[in-house]
């Protein structure tokens, strides 16, 4: 069996620019045999699988196998120490649907990956029907942000969008818009009732909503703090809210 042991190998340079967010423009790559088992569950496209020798009888089915040194691996994957395994997926082409209903998870401009994949795995823990990712958000197929969501964006749609346009859609629809901020107009979470469809808007980690999203803001919403800290990392606030409004 061949084992690819070369930095300057062809395929293995190829793949390493997955890495960067300009090449990912059909393929991305999971790392860890956790994300790599949701993938093969959601049938998501596995084009290639690159495997250290020693776990290829684990790897089953007719997708394509290179094995390659832990050196190698080591090269392809984000964390310092890799599982074994390294797997290239087709980039999804997620169309935003023509009528939405339901609970949606709205993410304008948050920059950080780990805060990102962290509220979409906790949007689907919580069973919401899709995430909103605004232009200016963190890209969810970098490493960082996919070992954050471990999986969770097979299990839910992620859709990538011009916030001025989903605001429209959603206010067309009826969709009532919840946004998150500690400006004086806003009211704590727990005064306020959710039933039927709606957004929850979270902002920028450092500036919050924007004025935009403020303006049509059905209702603005704030986690009352008794203690001393300023304010809650958006994650963390995320994950109160999801829950809270279910």
């Amino acid at each position: 069996m061949e084992v690819i042991r070369s930095k300057s190998n062809r395929l293995i340079k190829d793949t390493k620019k997955l890495h960067q967010k300009k090449y990912r423009k059909q393929s991305y790559l999971i790392e860890g045999w956790h994300l790599f088992d949701e993938a093969c569950q959601a049938k998501a496209g596995i084009e290639r699988v690159f495997i250290l020798e020693e776990y290829v009888d684990r790897v089953v089915g007719d997708v394509p196998v290179t094995v390659v040194s832990p050196e190698i691996l080591q090269e392809l994957a984000d964390s310092q120490t890799p599982q074994g395994i390294v797997a290239q997926l087709a980039l999804p082409q997620a169309t935003i649907p023509d009528t939405v209903t339901g609970k949606y998870l709205v993410l304008e401009d948050v920059q950080d990956p780990g805060n990102v994949g962290t509220m979409i795995r906790t949007a689907d823990a919580a069973g919401y029907d899709a995430v909103f990712i605004s232009d200016k958000s963190a890209d969810i197929y970098s490493l960082k942000t996919l070992r954050s969501m471990q999986g969770s964006h097979f299990h839910l749609p992620v859709y990538r969008v011009a916030m001025e346009e989903l605001l429209a859609q959603l206010k067309e629809q009826g969709i009532r818009i919840l946004a998150t901020t500690l400006s004086a107009q806003s009211i704590d979470y727990k005064e306020v009732e959710v039933t039927g469809s709606f957004a929850l808007i979270m902002g920028n980690e450092g500036q919050g909503i924007s004025p935009l999203v403020e303006s049509q803001a059905d209702d603005l919403v704030h986690i009352s703090m008794p203690g001393q800290a300023e304010s809650l990392n958006v994650a963390v606030a995320a994950g109160i809210l999801l829950f809270s409004f279910i």
